[in-house]
């Protein structure tokens, strides 16, 4: 066999490279004008499925409710507060700051609605906690004053909602029950 010259493996490289980079992009080019597949057949799971578990969230219109019931309740009573809804995951679904809320009211309410549904229980409750266990006010997002109430559904927490800005944790609290108690009607 005859050995081909620097040159010539250096040109033959150069136009396979060419011939290749043309033809990827070619390819693509025709994947991405092409109309998309169909899709894949869906999976089907029932509820008994070891993998699955079901879950009952609060909607956004019922977290809407309960956080404008707390709110009037609060006005009902010439307080100025923001009220915060979070799902069973601590996650903020609706937030309402009241005219004239401070502005520490609105991060506070947010966090007592994540501490009440966090551990399902009223906030006030669970600042009793903090003489046997100061540590625990250390874990992040929280805050263990009054003011957070869980929204049960069979005794378990499926969100929690917090009310901050009024010139006692006990009104507060109060007025986040108003959004609980709104629930249940």
């Amino acid at each position: 066999m005859k050995k081909l010259s620097l040159r010539t493996r250096v040109l033959t490289g150069a136009v396979a490279a060419a011939a290749l980079g043309a033809g990827t992009f070619g390819a693509m080019s025709a994947n991405a004008s092409a109309p998309a597949a169909a899709p894949a057949a869906a999976v089907k799971a029932d509820t008994a499925n070891q993998n699955l578990q079901q879950t009952t969230h609060l909607t956004v219109a019922a977290a809407t409710k309960a956080a404008q019931a707390a709110l009037d309740a609060a006005e009902n009573e010439n307080q100025r507060v923001s009220v915060a809804v979070v799902d069973r995951n601590g996650n903020t679904v609706v937030t309402l700051r009241g005219d004239g809320a401070g502005p520490q009211a609105y991060e506070s309410a947010v966090k007592k609605a994540y501490t009440a549904v966090s551990w399902n229980a009223p906030t006030s409750e669970l600042a009793k906690r903090l003489e046997q266990a100061p540590n625990l006010k250390d874990i992040p997002g929280t805050l263990f004053l009054a003011g957070g109430a869980p929204v049960q559904v069979k005794g378990a927490p499926v969100a929690g909602i917090g009310v901050a800005g009024a010139p006692s944790g006990d009104l507060d609290e109060k007025f986040a029950k108003a959004g609980v108690a709104t629930l249940a009607k």
